[in-house]
């Protein structure tokens, strides 16, 4: 998707946000999987607000919206190819996850996150034209650390290249409400706890050793 625009978003609020749709791609599965499996989801792109106007005023619904023709975009090289978009998610910034957002911000290349589950359960469950299972985007983030929590949960996490654009509104909001935590010093090795094999502190004493009754192995006086 290109944007239509290049004026740089900015935060407005405390709390800033920005309208998103996620676009899916549907397409034919080929090879000898192909008699399992027709069809196979992925994810495509998250468009923004700036880059569909519309957006604003859609919510989500009770099943995506077609936005190409069975054709495909590109000719015969997509036969069977489609694209559908799912409106209604809201990306919110928030200043306690600035890390997160700073982590995206620094990492080669910044995303969009989406959880999505491939087959949507229960009556509001999306179904296509065809009465195919839709998948279900669930949310949408900007958040490195959203996405971490969601692999851990075993969820399907996927992600799409962030504008340029997006990328300066999420970099102005770090660098208002981002502070990295200061480096503690490190303490000297010659200052640190001596341990013995088991880790028990050990105690080194300089003291002389405490006289006796002389030497056991010397001579005996008679």
């Amino acid at each position: 998707m290109q944007e239509t625009t290049t004026e740089p978003l900015a935060p407005t609020g405390a709390r800033p946000t920005l309208m998103t749709a996620v676009v899916m791609r549907r397409e034919p599965v080929s090879g000898p999987m192909s008699r399992w499996q027709a069809w196979r989801w992925v994810l495509a792109d998250v468009v923004t607000e700036h880059d569909m106007p519309e957006l604003a005023q859609w919510t989500a619904g009770p099943g995506p919206l077609q936005i190409d023709g069975p054709e495909g975009a590109s000719g015969d090289a997509d036969a069977g190819t489609t694209h559908w978009l799912y409106p209604g998610f809201t990306v919110e910034l928030f200043r306690d996850d600035a890390e997160g957002y700073y982590l995206n911000l620094t990492a080669p290349q910044p995303c969009f996150w989406v959880m999505w589950r491939p087959d949507a359960e229960g009556d509001a469950a999306p179904t296509l034209v065809d009465g195919e299972p839709a998948p279900m985007p669930q949310i949408v983030t900007l958040s490195y650390h959203d996405a971490g929590r969601w692999l851990d949960a075993q969820e399907k996490v996927d992600q799409v290249p962030a504008s340029a654009r997006v990328c300066d509104w999420l970099a102005a909001f770090v660098n208002q409400h981002y502070q990295p935590e200061p480096k503690r010093r490190q303490r000297p090795q010659s200052f640190q706890t001596l341990t013995d094999r088991f880790g028990n502190p050990v105690r080194i004493s300089t003291e002389a050793k405490r006289k006796g009754g002389g030497n056991p192995g010397g001579p005996q006086g008679g």
